[in-house]
């Protein structure tokens, strides 16, 4: 059987690592599309039963079975229709498997009928690099057949003009993606893990008028391992320059770096005028990653005296957009969590609102520097800041990021037919 049908409503996904496994799984539940062609362009294993083993089970999130029906429902059914073609199904939703080509360029996305493609790679960052037999780029994806991608990972352009960067957007479902143009917008970032959660995060306090008047903010991830690190001290490649990430993941915490911070400002530009730190500790734990958020305001007093913002004033901005503009994507919880309570849960961040707390200082201006801005005849101002520290979950591999990657990629599958 052959799932490479014009009529039906296909998604490609170019490489099997974490997100390109998780968003199958997704898809599979979502039923957004009719079937889907993955390419990984590689043998697994010896045969197509070892793609499929591969697929139907995972050790953060149990067996497909499970993921799908749940503990107490059936099993899934899957059949094999035309090894020759690498061709299944998992009840009854078809899947097809490429394993012939590694650059995008030679997929032959148009063949299989597949219109819209996720690259999973982490590899083809680069969206002003042209495609060719010889260089894989991501744009490789187009001139074979595919008429939009979406890559699962944020943009890292070395040489390109400035006016040719509006093109290559970066998208984060429920925070900018309605500002995605059909007509203008082919390739397609969707961020990162650590990014999705933190927009999500900052978004509800830069759209309240109180705490909208941000001084300084920084982040520090605590992080999940993921494939990038090695599992036993190793010896760095040529030209790394962090050495930590050869150290063994499984049983150290160890200081990394993270583009969040710079990603952020694409997606909600809003940010570059206060700037933005981030920094990323990774821990021996399989996913779930926590976001804690120093963010500093502008603030004011009350008519008693008393700060204006504090923490139940926060935790009311929160709760606020999980009932309205983020519901669904951003959860505010009283419970006392830990982090495997979080795992598999679709929201881009769940705010641990016990530990929320606001502390209100004064910055002190002296006559001296009052005069020097014009200023006179005025004694010491004190100007009111407060302080705040927010903790937020993300499910750095599925329930946030592929959840959103997932969203973002029915939402621009939608205006393709529209």
């Amino acid at each position: 059987m052959n799932i490479s049908i014009k009529e039906k409503k296909l998604l490609g996904i170019n490489s099997l690592g974490r997100i390109g496994k998780l968003s199958l799984w997704y898809h599979l539940y979502s039923r957004f599309f009719d079937g889907i062609v993955i390419n990984q362009g590689r043998e697994v294993g010896k045969s197509l039963d070892d793609i499929i083993h591969s697929i139907s089970s995972d050790s953060s999130y149990g067996s497909l079975s499970s993921f799908l029906n749940g503990y107490h429902g059936k099993r899934c059914n899957i059949e094999i229709t035309d090894r020759d073609n690498g061709c299944f199904t998992i009840d009854g939703f078809p899947v097809k498997m490429l394993t012939k080509e590694r650059n995008p360029h030679n997929i032959n996305w148009g063949a299989e009928g597949v219109k819209i493609v996720v690259d999973c790679t982490g590899k083809f960052l680069d969206p002003t690099l042209p495609s060719s037999e010889q260089k894989p780029s991501i744009l490789g994806h187009l001139t074979s057949g595919a008429q939009k991608v979406i890559a699962s990972a944020p943009f890292k352009v070395k040489h390109a003009p400035s006016d040719n960067l509006d093109d290559f957007p970066t998208l984060i479902y429920g925070i900018n993606h309605m500002s995605y143009n059909p007509q203008k917008n082919h390739v397609i970032s969707a961020a990162s893990c650590t990014t999705t959660g933190l927009a999500h995060m900052i978004m509800p306090l830069l759209e309240d008028k109180e705490t909208n008047n941000v001084l300084t903010a920084s982040m520090s991830t605590v992080h999940a391992a993921t494939n990038t690190q090695s599992v036993l001290d190793s010896v760095p490649s040529t030209g790394t320059g962090d050495l930590r990430k050869n150290r063994s993941v499984l049983n150290n915490i160890i200081l990394s770096s993270t583009g969040a911070a710079k990603t952020l400002e694409k997606v909600i530009p809003e940010v570059i005028k206060f700037g933005f730190m981030a920094d990323s500790i990774r821990i021996p734990t399989n996913t779930v990653s926590l976001i804690a958020l120093n963010i500093t305001f502008n603030s004011r007093l009350s008519d008693s005296g008393m700060p204006f913002i504090n923490a139940d004033y926060i935790k009311n901005i929160y709760k606020t957009a999980a009932n309205g503009s983020q519901k669904d994507l951003l959860y505010y919880t009283e419970r006392q969590n830990v982090s495997l309570d979080l795992i598999g849960l679709p929201a881009a961040v769940v705010i641990e609102a016990n530990e929320i707390h606001t502390r209100t200082g004064f910055l002190q201006v002296p006559p001296e520097v009052l005069a020097s801005i014009g200023i006179n005849n005025i004694n010491e101002v004190n100007i009111p800041v407060t302080h705040a520290k927010i903790m937020g979950w993300y499910d750095n591999e599925y329930g946030s990021y592929t959840y959103c990657l997932g969203k973002l990629t029915e939402y621009v599958a939608n205006l393709m037919e529209s």
